[in-house]
């Protein structure tokens, strides 16, 4: 499974607070046993046209279920994997958790001549059909490191995969069996859905195939740890292991969404799970079709989320946008001119609201295209387009929250002499060699270099208390640290 690292808002902190069980419900199977190999999709339940005041209508499930089923699929699929001599005997649930977490086995067991052997791995998931012709879509992990896929149809007949090309940034894998005449799925709209809306999720939880589950929409635009690119649907179907690469149905009974992550503490259904909107794996599942491979547009930014305390810093008019903390030199950010301290407030005429918004937006562009952004800068609006690059399944866009707490600045700052100039790669800039109160409150450390000051280049100590006697509530500290620059809100006292 893919590693879980939660990049931006507070909804991610909360996550990685509690813990995220990523890809929707794979069961793996080592050898004889069948332990969860926890990934978990999340599943949405869209509503009807609202009906008279006080009159709550369902969506018929019903026939949803009877008229689409046949189109969804189980997947399994089987492999080989290399433990250490003793890790054949490993307990399942500890081998699944090692395996969410990145952990090699080998890490916490070896055999005696610290060896290792080859087991047999299976796992399963789901799919569903857009083709007559037997195209599949599911999610990348179902399939990743898979030597045979199998595709079991709703009438009990099995088919061999091929797997035509995977994305592991949008977690989208493409399938396709020799077979003709299958039943399909209608593709929807995920724009229409509303926090509120019925949806429905047909799966194979634990392997229980054609499962039915429905609930409501409870957000849309969600940005989690290591899927920045994808605007997920929350809703609160209930998903578990098996239901990865599932379907998400509206109250027409079109698909929305792809059931790909849940929240959850246990490894199972805990009220909040995720899927990927249909547009975006729509445009990924056309490049594998046409490619076999998929090239995203990149800007080439990292980006923090814009809260009340940096609103105050910018004199922005409302906490909103994407704050620019650093430019990849030579990026298309960078040849736009963009600069760390810009907050981008629409890309293409979509408005910015959470930072989550920009890689979502960009996540559909194709490299070459235009973005035409409108920033906020020095004060003032400001209009940038910048020409999108491209990049294979990889990406700059990040983003992270900033906390502060009350207080006095409380720095201690001194230049950099020029050989720490030269070790830090950077140009000018004040080293911090104490922090105390509301700074270090913020988060920021000694031994950090402080680059700008509410969008002003840091030149010296006289030009920061400058700054400061301008300043109003807040600050915005631009620091570097380990090579990486963020932007740290600090309320002033």
């Amino acid at each position: 499974m893919n590693s879980l690292k939660f990049k931006s808002s507070r909804l991610a902190l909360a996550l990685l607070a509690a813990g995220v069980v990523g890809g929707a419900g794979v069961t793996a199977v080592r050898g004889f046993s069948t332990p969860v190999f926890a990934q978990q999709p999340a599943v949405v339940a869209t509503a009807n046209a609202p009906g008279p005041i006080g009159v709550v209508t369902a969506p018929d499930f019903a026939t949803i279920a009877a008229r689409e089923g046949p189109a969804v699929v189980n997947i399994s699929v089987s492999g080989t994997e290399k433990v250490s001599d003793g890790g054949a005997a490993m307990d399942p649930g500890l081998r699944d958790f090692m395996r969410r977490f990145g952990i090699p086995p080998g890490m916490l067991q070896q055999g005696p001549n610290g060896g290792s052997e080859t087991v047999p791995v299976r796992g399963l998931g789901s799919g569903f059909i857009i083709s007559a012709d037997g195209l599949i879509m599911t999610n990348a992990h179902v399939v990743k490191g898979a030597k045979t896929v199998t595709v079991k149809l709703t009438d009990r007949r099995e088919f061999k995969a091929k797997v035509l090309g995977m994305d592991p940034k949008t977690d989208i894998a493409v399938l396709k069996i020799d077979a003709h005449n299958l039943p399909t799925v209608p593709i929807g709209s995920s724009q229409a859905l509303r926090p509120g809306d019925w949806v429905l999720a047909i799966g194979s939880p634990f392997g229980f195939e054609n499962t039915v589950t429905a609930g409501v929409v409870s957000a849309k635009g969600r940005s989690l740890p290591d899927d920045s690119s994808v605007p997920f649907i929350q809703s609160d179907v209930a998903v578990n292991p098996g239901n990865s690469g599932g379907p998400l149905f509206n109250a027409q009974g079109q698909v929305v969404g792809i059931n790909s992550q849940i929240y959850s503490r246990s490894g199972g259904f805990m009220g909040v799970s995720f899927s990927i909107p249909i547009e975006l794996a729509m445009h990924i599942e056309q490049q594998i079709v046409a490619h076999g491979k998929v090239e995203h547009a990149q800007l080439g930014v990292t980006i923090q989320q814009v809260n009340q305390d940096f609103a105050d810093s910018f004199k922005l008019p409302k906490p909103e946008g994407a704050l620019v903390a650093q430019v990849t030199k030579g990026s298309a950010a960078d040849k736009a001119g963009l600069k760390p301290g810009d907050v981008i407030l629409s890309a293409n005429g979509q408005t910015i609201v959470d930072s989550g918004d920009l890689p979502a937006s960009i996540a559909l562009a194709k490299p070459g295209e235009k973005l035409h952004m409108n920033i906020w800068r020095d004060g003032h609006n400001d209009e940038i387009t910048a020409t999108l690059q491209g990049t294979k399944a990889s990406g700059d866009e990040t983003a992270q929250s900033g906390q502060a707490d009350g207080g006095k600045l409380g720095l201690a700052l001194r230049p950099l002499q020029p050989q720490e100039q030269r070790e830090a790669h950077v140009k000018g800039g004040l080293l911090i060699e104490q922090a105390a109160g509301a700074a270090a409150a913020a988060g920021v450390q000694q031994g950090d270099v402080l680059m700008a000051i509410n969008g002003q280049p840091a030149t010296s100590v006289d030009q920061v208390r400058d700054v400061l006697k301008k300043s109003g509530k807040s600050v915005a500290l631009l620091i570097q640290r380990d090579g990486q620059q963020l932007f740290v809100p600090v309320p002033l006292g």
